[in-house]
């Protein structure tokens, strides 16, 4: 069964981190609401490179200051997480945090991109 998936890494603050896991907590709340399959929001713990492959912290350009998020929201299908996102945007809520200037991270460093799944085992 095909899903879409949107994934999220992001440079954190430390500092930031209990601010970020409640905003993420109501946009979690918010996005489910509306019909998201799975939302997912990990804070880096292992993320030395091994044998030879990228970091998470160098993919992110994350500082010795800042952590790593991960996150993932798993949709139907594309078309599903467009109609989603949609109502997620237009929703007070939504609105209400994005409006209040609570910016624990700098979006411009978030890297952000839609996926079709290859393989679900």
């Amino acid at each position: 069964m095909e899903r879409y998936v949107d994934g999220f890494l992001i440079p954190l603050a430390r500092d930031n981190i209990d601010m970020y896991r409640e905003i993420a907590a109501r946009a979690g709340q918010i996005w489910k609401e509306h019909g998201a399959l799975e939302y997912y929001e990990c804070l880096g713990d292992e993320l030395a490179p091994q044998h030879g492959m990228v970091s998470f912290t160098t993919s992110a350009g994350a500082t010795a200051e800042e952590n790593v998020i991960f996150s993932w929201i798993v949709y139907e299908s594309k078309e599903h997480r467009d109609k989603v996102n949609a109502a997620v945007m237009d929703d007070p809520r939504m609105k209400e945090m994005m409006a209040s200037g609570m910016e624990p991270f700098d979006m411009r460093r978030m890297a952000y991109g839609g996926f079709r799944t290859l393989v679900i085992a």
